[in-house]
């Protein structure tokens, strides 16, 4: 395969040997729509893909939050915007994927989600640093958390395929390396790292700041 050019997506589907299989699955993280978009114009088109976002447990917008107008910040500044959330004045936890701590998605990701043409996943983040640890001894290269997150959701597709005998090319979004994230693997190996999914009662209280707010068409 060549390599995919990133300013220019399109060039992952004009890839042949992804082009001419109709049982992709597409796994990324934060920059799940430069890379899955085209994916999703093939979808709607008839194929047959499997586009996955993948999203820490302990902060599951996607999962588990509301789909709803919210502010894009604290401070309410911002104009409302339709998205997933889980409310502007939510706290994620101090997980280690900090560029997935953000409680709200882009909304186009969000109406794809309801469309039912994405499909979300959340892990807690032992099982994604166990996933970032084969990827690394496999490929020798030693990714970020946020990518560590696509990376996993690739290896689940991966196990299911296999288990179910099916044959299925994956295409993931590594997004970035973890040269500055070793703390993190330390902790890892240390036994250190908690495993967080977020409370029920929490989504809760958080999501009481968007009471009052209009609903999405």
């Amino acid at each position: 395969m060549a390599p995919i050019n990133p300013s220019d997506p399109q060039s992952a589907v004009d890839e042949e040997h992804l082009a001419r299989d109709d049982h992709e699955a597409t796994s990324t993280t934060r920059s799940f729509a430069g890379l899955a978009f085209p994916f999703i114009r093939e979808k709607i088109a008839g194929r047959e893909i499997d586009a996955l976002a993948c999203e820490p447990a302990a902060c599951p917008t996607l999962t588990r939050g509301l789909y709803a107008y919210d502010f894009g910040d604290t401070s309410r500044l911002t104009p409302l915007i339709p998205m997933h959330t889980l409310g502007h004045d939510f706290v994620p936890a101090p997980i280690h994927a900090g560029g997935l701590r953000y409680r709200g998605v882009a909304p186009l990701i969000s109406q794809l989600v309801n469309d039912e043409l994405i499909r979300p996943e959340a892990y807690v983040q032992g099982d994604v640093f166990a996933s970032a640890v084969i990827f690394a001894g496999s490929e020798g290269i030693i990714p970020a958390p946020e990518s560590a997150h696509a990376i996993h959701g690739a290896l689940e597709v991966a196990r299911t395929a296999d288990e179910a005998g099916e044959e299925r090319t994956i295409l993931f979004s590594l997004s970035g390396y973890g040269h500055f994230d070793m703390a993190a693997y330390d902790n890892y190996f240390a036994g250190k790292l908690e495993d967080v999914a977020l409370d029920e009662g929490e989504i809760e209280r958080a999501l009481r700041a968007i009471e009052g707010l209009p609903t999405p068409a």
